[in-house]
């Protein structure tokens, strides 16, 4: 039994050798150059995601999001709008226990600005199978730009526990080939 008082058994009190200085070095070093890769990465490295970020009332939010699907549906999928915002355009999506406001149909090689919030609590926006990942958070607008480079159907998985209904929050990001499956929308917005 060894204590603070008593002296362990052991040479441990003799310096280390050559062999067991030298990986420590190497360590030091090591941990140096992986200390220092932080900070350049973020700045460097284009890992993290660029853009607008501001504070929102939920409901301002809310509001833009139902002007936004009145102005550019093209349709419903399961009692869910389908909007196609003309390339160029911010496009605006809300999370909501336990739904995304709206499918996106979005057309490929075009920029959009995405816009995203919470109605209600944290929730995250994973697109699949695109190695996307995202925190969207109430009182938050997060805008990222983005530019669809392949055809498709995407789907969004909330990846934040977010209620009981949780595992039923899937969204769908439909990219589209340009100048295919725009229909002309009437005047004032929805069909």
């Amino acid at each position: 039994m060894h204590s603070g008082i008593v002296s362990p058994q052991g040479v441990w009190w003799k310096p280390a050798a050559k062999p067991e200085r030298r990986w420590v070095l190497i360590s030091l070093v090591w941990c140096l150059i992986l200390f220092a890769m932080m900070p350049l990465w973020h700045w460097k490295g284009g890992q993290n995601p660029s853009g607008i970020r501001g504070r929102v009332d939920p409901a301002v939010f809310s509001e833009r999001v139902e002007r936004f699907n009145k102005q550019y549906q093209v349709g419903e999928d399961n009692g869910i709008p389908v909007v196609q915002p003309p390339p160029g355009s911010h496009a605006y999506l809300m999370g909501s226990q336990f739904q995304w406001s709206s499918v996106l149909k979005l057309e490929k090689g075009a920029k959009y600005i995405l816009h995203l919030s919470s109605q209600d609590v944290n929730h995250g926006f994973s697109l699949y199978p695109v190695n996307l990942n995202f925190q969207v958070v109430p009182g938050y607008d997060y805008g990222l730009e983005i530019v669809p480079n392949q055809a498709g159907e995407y789907r969004i998985v909330c990846n934040e526990f977010c209620g009981i209904g949780h595992h039923t929050m899937i969204g769908k990001v439909i990219v589209v080939e340009p100048g295919q499956g725009h229909e002309p929308q009437p005047k004032g917005g929805a069909k």
